[in-house]
């Protein structure tokens, strides 16, 4: 059954090589669009939300995080499948809002063949649609920047957010080219739209309230982020990842594959400063030490949800602002993950001092591995 299987897994059902490899360096606004081609492909976006009338620094309290993500998946070749049912291309979507006052997490899945009216994915922008779930940019202020309107809903809640751009999309990598391994096909093309001012209505608990905040958009897609089992980089079992917004304008991200002893098979990131420039990091220079651990009372994984960052523009402390940040995907993608709103300090500061930034810490397979394709 397709809803039992693990995310990555699907997108190994693609026959033949894909168009990853072979495509140009990124050209927006075609790149915002679906790579309908590649096998693999997932819009991320992700917030920390405040108080309507505060602005998010240091000293505001930050009330939720939430999470909208959608997957594209390109199913078998017709040739191999030629039933008129035969899933061409899947789509799945997470939903999750962390609600960091009453300390619970509330999420939900969807899992549909892209056809009218259940699912779409534009290949000419960023338009992406699951029934009422959707993201849709349109054109900024300039032609480097961007706006973003989101919305989604469960049995629990709904949120409508509005999203602008202040800066132009941060390419990931060699020029949006993200290497995920020393393989020549080991690699993603990935890039960021960091520090979106967030406009949003929540209704929670048959209450209606309006926030603002600072949100996260990642795009990225694939044909094989690792390479076949015959290579050493199957060992991998999990990532993982966290993309922060700080207060003064800069951006960070790191990322690390992991072995299943917790070694490390490939990392990297990235450092934008507020004025623009941006640093990539070669493997050798972040690391990424876990402090502190939590276990899930669902799964029994136990995830780091304090680290210590070391990388070339500084050493910091990553905390999760809520521990208890599992989602159960085993409906749509047959896996449990870590995923959730954190804090951002300097390396020697106590978890209670202000924060430099906030942002989010995404971890997989601490609940059981996470087969790269």
């Amino acid at each position: 059954m397709i809803a039992r299987r693990h995310l990555l897994a699907l997108a190994a059902l693609a026959a033949g090589p894909g168009l990853a490899a072979q495509s140009p360096r990124l050209q927006f606004p075609r790149d915002f669009g679906a790579h309908t081609q590649t096998r693999l492909e997932w819009w991320y976006l992700t917030g920390v939300l405040f108080a309507e009338d505060q602005v998010p620094d240091p000293q505001a309290q930050p009330l939720f995080g939430y999470q909208l993500t959608f997957f594209r998946l390109k199913g078998p070749a017709a040739a191999e499948h030629p039933s008129a049912l035969a899933a061409r291309q899947l789509m799945i979507g997470h939903v999750a809002l962390s609600d960091l006052r009453q300390g619970r997490l509330l999420h939900d899945q969807r899992l549909s063949r892209v056809l009218p009216g259940l699912a779409q994915a534009s290949e000419a922008d960023c338009s992406l649609q699951m029934r009422d779930w959707r993201l849709r940019r349109e054109p900024g202020e300039s032609a480097a920047l961007s706006r973003y309107q989101a919305f989604f809903q469960s049995q629990a809640f709904a949120l409508d957010l509005q999203l602008q751009s202040q800066q132009p999309p941060l390419l990931q990598g060699d020029e949006g080219i993200s290497r995920k391994g020393p393989g020549a096909a080991q690699f993603s093309h990935y890039y960021s739209q960091v520090q979106l001012l967030t406009q949003a209505k929540l209704r929670l608990d048959g209450r209606e309230q309006r926030l603002r905040g600072l949100s996260w958009l990642d795009q990225e897609w694939s044909d094989q982020l690792l390479g076949p089992a015959d290579q050493a980089h199957d060992q991998a079992v999990g990532w993982d990842w966290a993309g922060l917004n700080l207060f003064d304008g800069s951006a960070l991200t790191v990322f690390r594959l992991r072995r299943a002893d917790g070694s490390v098979l490939w990392s990297g990131g990235s450092w934008r400063s507020p004025q623009g420039q941006t640093r990539n990091f070669a493997p050798h220079e972040l690391q990424m030490e876990a402090l502190r651990h939590w276990r899930s009372p669902s799964s029994a994984a136990s995830y780091p949800v304090e680290w210590r960052l070391r990388t070339p523009v500084g050493e910091f402390r990553l905390d999760a602002l809520l521990d208890a940040q599992e989602v159960d995907a085993r409906l749509s993608t047959g896996m449990r993950y870590w995923e959730g709103a954190a804090a951002l300090r300097a390396e020697a500061s106590i978890k209670q001092a202000p924060a430099l930034g906030l942002g989010y810490l995404e971890m997989t397979g601490y609940a059981g591995p996470m087969r790269l394709g």
